[in-house]
């Protein structure tokens, strides 16, 4: 429910900006806008035309383009960077977090990453630095190394001034960390704890100790898997020495979270997450054409397989008007099997300890849907053609190519994960080229054997 009507807002401001834009008035575009948070500005700003997007991006506040550009695929963010000159992306970026600028730094060019250090002082270079030196797609790439630490041999009250001291928080400060002397992680302390016991109560007591550190490279997903299990707002991030380099926080989750839903289905159909709706034609046309290109030639191995039963259905017409419902719903079937495996190895979920297990289940699922959805076709086919070894042929075809979905459902992402490929990317284009093959195979093969013997 709350999905639908964020959507509904959603296409209720983009009504409003095109027919806004449409009639040259600027200003009600203008106050929009810059009541909508950045993340929202780069929603619509993705979802508006280049046109309509150049003429919006001139209109946010100065002071929102950098959290804005860290809200917009690769794609956008390339084509905004395009309309700021280089002192005005400077001051975009100079006042994000460590975390959103290392995100973003690498997308600008190099003049700029230059003009961006030198505005940096000394110890955020280093944090910056520090961060880019961790691969992508790990903790360490996705802290900030901006935390807050206190020491074991102090109080509440001490802790209470240095606070007040330093004038504010970094955002969604939740937890402090304490840290021994060596700067190792010792556990976290909750800014409700502090508040809320008497001033001289020394830190020591307050320690909580349950919250395992998650390691620097350790990967994006298992960090997601780890916020979802434990439900935290932060975590804190050390190296093989225990030593506390910096923190996750929830927002950033979210955005894992977000790009991984995003990956996976838009994978599934060849496409990149990152991708401008609104990329240039020839853009769009080169990085399909691959992907397209593939699923010809495995249309050809399905075709290949119809093309040796050719005699057979030049005797039996009804064949080929019959042999697309046996591919289609083992396709459909098998991308059933395929989106759970895609999704339970995402979460860490499947694995060689419970694989023939689910393979069996599966087995039994496909079974039992082969022979209830048989025993329907097989009464239509009947009723239909008059034939009843004909309906015999094509449910026993259904049947066992449902079969084979379910085992391609599983099997394929598995070996695709160990080949070092994506299954959410690759699975899909192999899972269909199986259930063809086999859905024509079965069927031809059963009528060529059945009903011209």
């Amino acid at each position: 429910m709350a999905e639908a009507i964020r959507h509904e807002k959603t296409a209720r401001q983009l009504r409003l900006l095109s027919d806004a834009l449409d009639s040259g008035r600027l200003g009600p575009v203008r106050r929009l806008v810059n009541t909508l948070s950045p993340a929202e500005i780069g929603n619509l700003l993705e979802s508006l035309p280049p046109a309509k997007r150049t003429v919006v991006w001139g209109l946010v506040d100065p002071e929102d383009d950098g959290e804005v550009l860290v809200h917009v695929g690769d794609d956008v963010r390339e084509s905004l960077l395009a309309e700021m000159d280089p002192d005005e992306i400077v001051a975009a970026v100079e006042d994000l977090d460590i975390d959103d600028l290392a995100d973003l730094v690498e997308d600008l060019p190099d003049t700029v990453i230059d003009e961006v250090l030198k505005s940096m002082d000394r110890e955020n270079r280093e944090r910056l630095e520090q961060v880019l030196s961790y691969d992508e797609d790990t903790a360490g790439r996705l802290m900030n190394p901006d935390v807050v630490t206190v020491r074991t041999d102090t109080t509440v009250d001490v802790v209470l001034r240095y606070l007040r001291l330093r004038g504010e928080l970094p955002d969604h400060t939740d937890h402090l960390y304490v840290v021994s002397r060596r700067h190792q992680y010792l556990g976290r302390i909750a800014l409700q704890a502090l508040l809320t016991h008497e001033p001289g109560t020394p830190i020591n007591q307050l320690i909580d100790d349950e919250q395992p550190a998650l390691g620097v490279d350790e990967s994006s997903d298992e960090v997601a898997r780890q916020f979802s299990d434990h439900d935290w707002i932060s975590a804190p991030i050390v190296d093989d020495n225990n030593i506390l380099l910096g923190r996750i926080t929830i927002d950033d989750v979210v955005d894992i979270i977000r790009e991984q839903a995003e990956h996976q289905v838009l994978g599934a159909a060849g496409l990149d997450e990152d991708e401008d709706l609104f990329s240039p034609v020839r853009r769009a046309f080169r990085r399909r054409l691959l992907w397209l290109s593939i699923n010809l030639g495995t249309a050809f191995l399905a075709a290949s397989v119809v093309g040796q039963f050719e005699g057979t259905i030049e005797k039996i017409v009804a064949l080929a008007v019959l042999m697309p419902i046996v591919a289609g719903m083992g396709g459909n079937a098998g991308t059933q099997v395929l989106a759970l495996m895609v999704r339970g190895l995402a979460l860490g979920q499947v694995g060689a300890s419970n694989v023939r297990v689910l393979l069996w289940k599966e087995l039994r699922v496909a079974l039992m849907n082969g022979l209830s959805l048989g025993i329907v076709l097989g009464a239509i086919v009947f009723f239909w053609f008059g034939d009843g070894v004909l309906s015999l042929v094509i449910a026993s075809a259904l049947t066992v190519n449902l079969v084979f979905a379910a085992t391609a459902g599983v099997l394929v992402p598995l070996t695709l994960r160990r080949m070092g490929f994506d299954p959410a990317l690759a699975g899909g284009v192999i899972l269909t080229t199986v259930t063809d093959v086999m859905g024509f195979l079965a069927f031809l093969g059963l009528a060529t054997l059945v009903l011209l013997r």
